[in-house]
């Protein structure tokens, strides 16, 4: 291997080098960016109604004995 191709194969690896610290560079930005507009405002904690609340334990109570008996019938 001649002294220039070593060079050549030096300056390639800088450059991918300094690509990558580029990315990486950029990506730490973003990341602030985002913990500083996720942590402005809280989100609103969701409410749901009594009979909401009823329909969906329904719902499920009604999946887990479906599941009851597809477990007994095997």
């Amino acid at each position: 291997m001649g002294f220039d191709s070593i060079v050549a194969e030096i300056d390639a690896e800088i450059a991918r080098l300094q690509q990558v610290r580029a990315l990486l560079a950029n990506t730490g930005k973003a990341m602030r960016l985002a913990e500083r507009t996720t942590t402005a405002k809280p989100r609103k904690q969701r409410v749901l109604s009594p009979e909401a609340r009823k329909r969906i334990a329904d719902a499920q109570k009604k999946r887990w004995a479906a599941a009851r008996a597809a477990k007994k019938s095997k």
